[in-house]
């Protein structure tokens, strides 16, 4: 099995960046685009690391941001046949407030449309896990199950920061491997622990090898990255990849703690798993 990073707030030589996230996964039978970037960053991204997006048999959206969603009408554009899947509510119109001040970070208008355009038997919106085959699958919605998790924002439904977003539709992929569990995130606006968590509850794995994806740390509290840190430690996470929203300090600091079993990830990374035995 392996992943490519094709979207990143960081990126190797000659490879664009952008604040978001996508990522490309080859495994036996499943070729799938987990999330699509803001959009100007994916298309050339893929040409130059050689990963054909045409042919995707699934595109998985782990959430509703504009971040993980605006490359959606290039994709369903260049792709003649492909299985989206994403929860009931990813559409949602959802804002970002700070200072008084709304910002508009939901799913943009032209994804949207283009997600209505696509035939309908082929979007399959699920709130419970979703199996991609033979050991793999998505989790749905992740119950917040820790109590030092949050949604690592300002994250509301309206623009006077009175109803909280707590962004039900944050999903994650599973995967097992010849060494493990390996999990990839979106965002992990329900929490990297709790995203472990239920991975392996849904899997039936014993335990994680490694995680990928944005952790949301960038506003955790010194709390919270002490207790993550420990659940890392007790989940025996092999290895942790922080990429997109995490956060330099709090990549800094798992690092720290966690030392060679942290590697930030950037678009170009490739990531290889033996398949399981």
């Amino acid at each position: 099995m392996r992943i490519t990073i094709l979207v990143d707030n960081n990126a190797e030589k000659d490879l664009a960046c952008e604040h978001g996230f996508s990522a490309w996964v080859e495994s036996d039978g499943l070729r799938m685009l987990f999330d699509t970037g803001q959009g100007p960053a994916l298309p050339g991204n893929a040409s130059r690391l050689g990963v054909d997006l045409r042919a995707a048999d699934r595109l998985v959206l782990s959430h509703g941001h504009y971040d993980h969603t605006g490359g959606l009408p290039f994709v369903l554009g260049l792709v003649p046949r492909v299985q989206v899947h994403l929860h009931p509510e990813a559409t949602r119109t959802r804002y970002s407030v700070r200072n008084e001040v709304a910002r508009s970070i939901g799913m943009p208008p032209a994804a949207k449309s283009a997600l209505k355009a696509w035939p309908q038997e082929s979007v399959k919106r699920d709130s419970l896990p979703v199996p991609l085959g033979p050991g793999a699958g998505l989790t749905g919605e992740i119950p917040r199950r820790t109590g030092f998790e949050d949604t690592g924002g300002p994250f509301f439904l309206e623009t006077q920061g009175i109803e909280t977003d707590s962004i039900p539709d944050d999903q994650a992929a599973w995967f097992r491997s010849g060494q493990g569990l390996v999990v990839l995130t979106g965002c992990g606006h329900a929490g990297l622990i709790n995203t472990l968590e239920e991975a392996l509850l849904q899997s039936g794995e014993s335990r994680v090898h490694a995680v990928l994806g944005g952790f949301h740390l960038s506003q955790a509290s010194p709390e919270r990255m002490t207790r993550t840190v420990q659940a890392l430690r007790e989940l025996e996470v092999d290895l942790v990849i922080p990429c997109h929203c995490t956060g330099e300090a709090a990549t800094k600091a798992l690092q720290q703690a966690l030392g060679p079993r942290v590697l930030p990830g950037f678009a170009g990374m490739r990531l290889d798993f033996p398949e399981p035995g």
